[in-house]
């Protein structure tokens, strides 16, 4: 609701000071009555409340007319989106060594689903999938625009669900299946990893050539310390021990299927890190998004002067006609 003249509403200050002023004086009339008992018979309730309410009828009317000339309309905006959205594939490592604790506070697979969430959440109008890869590779979720439900499946990743090897020449090809069909004008894969390819049929350099030939840019990052880290596991009798081997990253492949796909390769060391290059990627992605906006109004002076019409006859006519109130 918004006035269009608001000025007008000032004079309801003198308004309603007439009318506290008019409440407290005590009225004198004009006529005298030695005795008023005689007035007891044709005393009547209605009669009393309608003396009361002529009283103020005109002050409401007043304030209807000061209300009407301020122009009171109701706004009703609507927003028409246009956006052009781009497809976006998450790759995710979940072999083995991604329980590696150099990733604070957790291990490297737990930091890395919570920042892909808020990666996620912060994007509009675009289709995501996820595609988590050990051994094997398999979709974890379609490309979607209901972030909801792709958040959620995050939590349903644990580590070695796809086995414990490194396939990531699989991982884009599972990943390009999803996005060869796709129309959109941008289509990106963001691919997570802490090894290097050891098992297969495909080598992830051609892989990254079927990218570039279908128009996918592939941002890949590589997670852990420099040196690689021992990666935990349960023993059956000492429980929670560590390998004596450490992590290895092949920074030179993944910076090999950026540069072919025309994407960057990204270097996280801890949690923050992670944080900057997926903040750095939505950055550099952003999706195009056009509004269109309309505004209607609604004008309530019609229906205003409509019942200050009616107030006005109903005072000219009942209250001089059928209760005539006395001096």
């Amino acid at each position: 609701m918004i006035f269009s003249d608001p000025l007008w509403l000032l004079c309801l200050i003198p308004l309603f000071g007439m009318m506290f002023f008019h409440s407290r004086i005590v009225l004198i009339p004009t006529i005298l009555f030695s005795d008023v008992s005689v007035f007891k018979e044709i005393e009547h309730k209605s009669t009393k409340y309608m003396s009361f309410i002529s009283r103020y009828l005109r002050y409401f009317i007043l304030i209807l007319i000061v209300l009407t000339l301020a122009r009171p309309q109701s706004v009703h905006i609507q927003r028409e989106m246009i956006s052009e959205g781009i497809d976006i594939m998450m790759v995710l490592d979940v072999s083995q060594s991604m329980a590696a604790e150099d990733l604070q506070p957790t291990n490297r697979l737990e930091v890395a689903k919570n920042t892909m969430k808020t990666f996620v959440s912060q994007r509009q109008g675009d289709r995501i999938g996820l595609v988590v890869f050990g051994s094997d590779a398999y979709t974890q979720c379609p490309l979607t625009t209901d972030y909801d439900i792709l958040g959620g499946l995050f939590d349903d990743i644990h580590l070695s669900m796809a086995g414990d090897g490194t396939a990531i020449g699989m991982a884009i090809a599972t990943g390009l299946n999803r996005l060869k069909s796709s129309d959109s004008k941008s289509k990106i894969m963001i691919l997570l990893t802490d090894g290097e390819n050891n098992v297969g049929e495909l080598d992830p350099l051609r892989a990254a050539e079927l990218a570039r030939d279908l128009g996918v840019k592939i941002y890949t990052i590589g997670v852990g310390q420099e040196g690689g880290a021992p990666v935990p596991f349960e023993h059956p009798v000492y429980g929670k021990v560590y390998s004596n081997y450490m992590t290895y990253l092949d920074e030179d492949t993944l910076k090999s299927i950026s540069r072919e796909t025309n994407g960057y390769y990204f270097r996280a060391v801890d949690s923050d890190s992670l944080e900057t290059i997926y903040s750095r990627i939505d950055n550099l992605e952003k999706t195009e998004i056009k509004s269109n906006q309309y505004t209607e109004f609604y004008d309530f002076f019609p229906t205003l002067l409509m019942w200050i019409l009616i107030l006005i006859l109903l005072e000219l006519i009942v209250f001089n006609s059928v209760f005539v109130v006395s001096p």
